[in-house]
């Protein structure tokens, strides 16, 4: 009569020990396959972010209002992490109006605010004092995260690049208010800036995303 043999204990320890090593190798695998995810998640969902506000960026300046147009006064006000502008808008079947626009960067968020759009340069001039100093109630809009600084320069055909510590009259006239106090603008016209340059320089990451956007047509 043959005699059934079965596992011995150290034949059990050792196949428990297999599976454990198995399953534990398993789960870093499994863990490392999520984490990547999860990081990958977050790059596009900050590229999305950073895609979205130089688009918007694009249209406000390519929208730049014509300064004789609004009686000479400031159109531009750049500077490393502040950017403000005055933008036309156009409405079908009403008139174009004008409004200023903000880009700030707020503890790592960069922001936009807009005022609302008027044809009563009064009110602009308000709108633009008030935007500059920071002091207005515009709804405030999220752009994008983790934005740890935004290095601005300007174009001029004749001056080349040039950082923008502070252009608040760079693009206005010589007569109109606006907070901004009006100089005359550059006889020759390859002097006037023609394009700005935006960077988003972000948080853990060593390069910034450039941007360069052609100015609207009152350059």
């Amino acid at each position: 009569m043959n005699k059934r043999r079965g596992f011995t204990l150290i034949e059990l320890l050792v196949a428990i020990t297999i599976l454990a090593v198995v399953a534990v190798l398993g789960w870093r695998g499994l863990d490392g396959i999520v984490r990547a995810r999860l990081s990958l998640n977050a790059d596009l969902e900050q590229t999305r972010g950073m895609q979205l506000a130089f688009a918007q960026m694009q249209s406000d300046l390519g929208n730049i209002a014509v300064a004789k147009n609004i009686g000479n006064r400031p159109i531009l006000s750049s500077q490393a992490g502040r950017i403000t502008l005055v933008r036309s808008v156009f409405a079908e079947n009403q008139p174009s109006r004008v409004q200023v626009v903000a880009y700030r960067i707020r503890d790592g968020i960069l922001i936009r605010k807009e005022s609302v759009a008027t044809r009563n340069l009064v009110e602009l001039d308000a709108a633009w004092r008030a935007m500059i100093a920071d002091t207005d109630a515009a709804a405030v809009v999220n752009l994008t995260t983790d934005v740890v600084a935004m290095p601005v320069r300007l174009y001029a055909p004749n001056g080349g690049w040039r950082a923008a510590t502070e252009n608040t009259n760079m693009l206005s006239g010589g007569g109109g208010g606006g907070g901004g106090g009006g100089v005359a603008p550059p006889s020759n016209p390859q002097d006037q800036p023609t394009g700005l340059e935006v960077t988003l320089q972000l948080r853990d990451r060593a390069t910034g995303l450039i941007k360069v956007f052609l100015l609207g047509a009152s350059v």
